[in-house]
């Protein structure tokens, strides 16, 4: 009994070396993989708002209505369809949409990174579009993708139902 007793705690730290992956692994710091596993797909850049509004996809009084804070100023990236970004009126951003249209596995990464499946709500809108919903401190997160389009909302406001809102309405109106 007392040899099964002494060698647990040995057993359970040599477990937990094999577990461990070396710092210089050159697969960990080139996000190269081995074996069956594909690598993950290249994301685009983050969206950067560089051109003042309007949002062609969004109407502003939309947005005050649906995300219930005022906004001073729109400003959209550029990109095809643009990102849009709602301002508050102290210049924060309260809400931006993002629009992706590309490659599924891309599209579908944009999403995960969102709203990481590990963490976060599933996220479903007519049309089979597909995703995850997360409620955080700082805001709220709605992504969803179908084929090779992601709609990735974020909002200031804790309430995902608001983002819901935002990316129905986005894909409503550019006619996803």
């Amino acid at each position: 009994m007392k040899r099964v007793l002494l060698l647990g705690p040995l057993l359970l730290v040599a477990l937990a070396a094999c577990a461990e992956e070396p710092a210089d692994d050159p697969t960990v710091e080139t996000g190269q993989t081995t074996g069956t596993n594909s690598a993950a797909p290249a994301l685009p850049p983050e969206p950067e708002p560089t051109v003042d509004g309007p949002c062609p996809y969004l109407d502003q009084a939309y947005v005050e209505e649906t995300n219930g804070q005022r906004v001073s100023k729109v400003q959209t990236s550029e990109d095809e369809p643009p990102a849009c970004f709602f301002y508050r009126p102290d210049g924060d951003v309260q809400l931006s949409v993002r629009v992706y249209t590309g490659e599924a596995p891309v599209a579908q990464a944009l999403v995960d990174a969102a709203a990481p499946v590990e963490s976060s709500n599933p996220a479903e809108l007519s049309g089979g579009w597909q995703g995850g919903a997360e409620a955080g401190e700082s805001g709220a997160v709605y992504a969803v993708a179908k084929e090779s389009t992601a709609v990735v909302v974020s909002t200031n406001q804790e309430q995902t139902i608001k983002a819901k809102q935002i990316a129905q309405q986005t894909i409503t109106e550019l006619g996803l």
